[in-house]
C-alpha cells in the first residue's frame, strides 16, 4: 500500500509508521511527506528516512482551496493508496476533498463522535468524562465526522490534566494507526459502497484496540 503523509508538528505518529514498515509489521510504502509548515519537524523525520518530502506555504495562495488544490495536486502526482493526516491542523475545504473521499484517514485525540475539533483533552476533563481516547476515521467534509474505523481509550484520573492526559494516550494513538493501517494494507478494512466495510460486510461499530498489541471486538 502506498501511502502519502500530511502532517504540520512533530510527526510522531509518522514516525511509528515508519518503524512499523522498517520491522515488517506494515505492509506498506510511504511515497511522500507534505506539510504547511517549512519547519515541521515531520519533514525532518521523512528526510531522514530518504522520503521525498515538500512543504506549502497557506500563505502564498490568495485562498484556502487554492492552497488545498495546489496540495492535493502534488499528493495526486505520487499516485497514493492512501492518503494519512498526521497530525494535519488545517481543515481541507470540500471542494478539493472530495475526489480523496474513501481514500483519506486522520487520527483524532478524542473518542468521536465527542468531542471534534480542538483542546480535546481539556474538554473531556471539563465535560465530566470518564474515559477518553482517540479515533481513526475516513476524512470527509464534516469536521472529524466520517465514519469512525477504530479507537483506543484510558480510563481518566482524579488529578489528570491536559498534558497528563496527552501523554499518557500519544503512545496509543500510535499503535491504534498503525494497527488500523495494517487491516488496510491487507485490505480488511475498506471504503466501498460509500462506507467504511470489514471483511467485505459494513463496519457497525468502530473496531475498539486494547493500546498495546490487538482489537478486542
Amino acid at each position: 500500500m502506498r501511502l502519502v503523509v500530511l502532517a504540520s508538528g512533530r510527526g510522531s505518529n509518522l514516525r511509528a509508521i515508519i518503524d512499523a514498515i522498517d520491522t515488517g509489521e506494515l505492509d506498506a510504502s510511504v511515497s511522500g511527506v507534505f506539510s504547511d509548515k517549512p519547519t515541521a519537524p515531520a519533514l525532518a523525520i521523512g528526510r531522514a528516512a530518504d522520503i521525498e518530502t515538500s512543504a506549502l506555504d497557506p500563505r502564498a495562495y490568495p485562498t484556502r482551496a487554492a492552497f488545498d488544490d495546489a496540495l492535493l495536486d502534488r499528493v495526486s502526482a505520487m499516485a497514493p493508496d492512501l492518503v494519512v493526516l498526521a497530525g494535519y491542523m488545517r481543515i481541507i475545504s470540500e471542494a478539493a476533498l472530495a475526489p480523496w473521499v474513501g481514500r483519506m484517514v486522520n487520527i483524532h485525540p478524542s473518542l468521536l463522535p465527542d468531542h471534534p475539533g480542538l483542546d480535546t483533552h481539556r474538554r473531556a476533563l471539563e465535560a465530566g468524562d470518564a474515559r477518553h481516547g482517540a479515533s481513526v476515521h475516513y476524512v470527509t467534509p464534516t469536521l472529524d465526522g466520517g465514519p469512525v474505523l477504530a479507537q483506543t481509550s484510558i480510563t481518566i484520573g482524579a488529578d489528570d490534566t491536559p498534558t497528563s492526559l496527552a501523554r499518557r494516550l500519544l503512545p496509543l494513538e500510535h499503535r491504534l494507526y498503525v494497527a488500523t493501517l495494517v487491516l488496510m494494507s491487507g485490505g480488511k478494512l475498506c471504503w466501498r459502497d460509500g462506507g467504511a466495510q470489514l471483511d467485505g460486510r459494513p463496519l457497525t461499530h468502530p473496531l475498539q484496540h486494547d493500546g498495546q498489541s490487538a482489537f478486542i471486538d
